[in-house]
């Protein structure tokens, strides 16, 4: 191989390098700003909407909103705290749901989700509310069949995932 075509070699290698640092850089950028700000209080929930951050909120700002409560069926105690659907309303309002919207929360380090369409969420006969954990965090509890015993619910919530269908 003469001199020439070691150069022009070495010239498409630097480019494809190139190419490929300029596009990972871009898809980390993606994905940081599809990420929840980093000036979010601690112990704060974020919202993403279709995969983009909307709002987030820490349990203390829920006490503006109603309260709700039911007896849960397998131990009788009151699950007392703020309907899901009204937390949704409040920072999102109803233009980001449709009754088939998913709703997915979950915790990560119960490594648990659990997905609801928004007619679910809405129906206040579910049930789908936040009750404040004695940690001082946010447990999302149901009386939906099958999302009504203790073990099915999501402790320690920490995203709120909706999608668009």
């Amino acid at each position: 191989m003469d001199q020439k075509k070691r150069i022009l070699l070495a010239g498409a290698i630097m480019i494809v390098i190139l190419g490929i640092v300029l596009g990972v850089d871009f898809l980390q950028r993606q994905q940081a700003a599809a990420q929840a700000p980093a000036d979010m209080p601690p112990g704060s929930i974020p919202i993403f909407v279709d995969g983009g951050f909307v709002a987030s909120f820490v349990p203390d700002d829920l006490s503006q909103l109603p309260a709700a409560s039911f007896v849960d069926a397998e131990e009788g105690k009151t699950q007392d705290g703020w309907l899901l659907c009204d937390v949704l309303l409040f920072y999102l309002g109803e233009d980001n749901l449709q009754d088939q919207s998913q709703v997915t929360v979950s915790s990560s380090t119960r490594e648990k989700s659990k997905t609801l369409t928004w007619a679910e969420v809405e129906n206040k006969e579910n049930n789908v509310l936040f009750d404040l954990a004695g940690r001082g965090t946010l447990k999302l509890v149901s009386t939906i069949p099958g999302f009504d015993i203790r073990d099915s619910w999501i402790q320690d919530v920490d995203k709120i995932e909706i999608t668009s269908p």
